[in-house]
């Protein structure tokens, strides 16, 4: 009797929560779900057919669990349906519909994403110093970073359905090389920032998050001029499976969790130091901040031209970690107490730490499929298992041992150094199976 009862507490409970939209959102979900699925189901395997029928409950269980999301699909959805009717089955109508040229291509949209990015980051640094007006500039650089993350989506989804336009054998989703992934990076990192910013009520990480995203918009730009990136390409035999659209996006959910506790472990490490006035002991922040801002740099070893690209870069880069060390005490004012910076960079880990495990297990298995077995020792299978075990180390530290505060900053703010590595360094110094995004 008991059991029953409290059954259905729980169940009045949650059909109370849901709102008249949660309800349609989820009947748009649905509908759009079984439309593809009479349309190309078809033309997709077993496989694919059951990740399609998957999404369609995760994506209404996501936009239950955070209802900002729900918005965040329908326009995505109905600015990727407007790109995709405007095509008219043709490429070339890019070049003459205004809105495509402008605003809705997937080259079009990914360029104002970056815009965004850089405007969302510079409203944010804005609202660090605005004192009276500090609220309605960080307002304005989560705003910009929202509509930021929609262009990014939908230059993604447009961008999917221009890969069939080029051919029907071309057609992949689009997570296949650098230029592809770091747009998801960049979106991932953002949305997964700007949850963290609605459940703690504070805007002010947002100057140090954003610009790691900046960063890599940043190389983005250098890397679609330098070697014409944005031009979609075959896929490689080893690509052309079903497990490229679970192992790819779960991966990046871990790259970008990790970056966002990097820089607020960043933003830590400068609360910890508001106070400090020998200057020698602040010089591992400032070379630490530079690194931060400029990481793409280290890895033109084998890089040709852009030299006045990246020595801009870097300068830019450097007047922002001193620019960050000579106002740390007006910053730390700013920032949130060390407990909250603490427990955003735990739960950021955390939910990276997972969802890499899943894209680890998930790789072991594409690479049974593709190269007849699971772990080859390929140089970036070793450095995924080494980001792994680095942040399995600090999880297991602070469960079991306690570990919290400056450690645990400069710890997972190391991890960037590590993670990046694994995500770029390999591709650019170290050949091996996984070789598909060289410079």
């Amino acid at each position: 009797m008991n059991t029953a009862t409290r059954t259905i507490s729980l169940d009045d409970g949650f059909l109370s929560r849901r709102r008249p939209t949660d309800w349609l959102f989820a009947a748009l979900v649905v509908a759009g779900g079984l439309f593809a699925f009479a349309r190309y189901a078809n033309q997709m395997d077993v496989y694919e057919k059951g990740i399609l029928l998957a999404a369609m409950p995760a994506a209404i269980w996501l936009g239950w669990f955070w209802r900002p999301v729900q918005g965040l699909m329908v326009t995505v959805a109905a600015l990727s349906l407007l790109a995709i009717a405007s095509y008219q089955g043709s490429l070339a109508r890019a070049d003459s519909v205004f809105w495509l040229k402008y605003f809705l291509s997937s080259q079009s949209a990914i360029l104002w994403m970056g815009v965004l990015f850089f405007l969302s980051t510079t409203f944010y640094w804005i609202g660090m110093f605005a004192g009276g007006q500090a609220a309605t500039m960080e307002r304005i650089g989560s705003g910009m970073a929202w509509v930021a993350v929609t262009m990014a989506l939908v230059g993604t989804m447009v961008r999917w359905w221009e890969s069939y336009l080029v051919g029907a054998d071309i057609g992949h989703i689009p997570v296949s090389n650098l230029y592809e992934v770091f747009v998801l990076f960049c979106w991932l990192t953002a949305l997964f920032y700007l949850y963290f910013e609605a459940q703690y009520g504070t805007r002010t990480l947002g100057a140090f998050v954003l610009l790691v995203v900046s960063a890599a918009v940043g190389f983005l730009l250098w890397y679609t001029v330098a070697r014409e990136a944005q031009e979609i390409q075959p896929l490689v035999p080893a690509l052309k499976s079903w497990w490229m659209k679970l192992h790819v996006p779960a991966n990046f959910i871990g790259y970008g969790t990790f970056a966002l506790s990097a820089m607020v472990a960043f933003a830590y490490l400068i609360k910890q130091q508001a106070g400090e006035t020998r200057w020698w002991r602040l010089a591992p922040l400032w070379l630490l901040g530079i690194v931060l801002c400029f990481e793409p740099v280290a890895f033109r070893r084998n890089i040709e031209g852009g030299t006045s690209y990246w020595m801009v870069y870097f300068g830019i880069a450097a007047l922002i970690a001193g620019g960050i060390l000579a106002s740390r005490r007006r910053i730390a004012a700013r920032l949130p107490a060390p407990e909250v910076l603490d427990d955003v960079m735990y739960k950021a880990i955390a939910v990276g730490f997972a969802f890499f495990t899943i894209a680890t297990v998930l790789g072991a298995l594409w690479a049974a499929e593709a190269w007849g077995g699971y772990w080859s020792w390929d140089p970036k299978e070793t450095w995924a298992l080494i980001v792994w075990l680095n942040y399995a180390a600090w999880l297991h530290m602070r469960l079991m041992k306690g570990l919290r505060g400056t450690v645990s900053a400069w710890w997972a703010l190391g991890g960037l150094a590590v993670t990046t590595f694994a995500f770029l360094g390999v591709n650019m110094f170290l050949s091996g199976l996984h070789s598909y995004g060289t410079l």
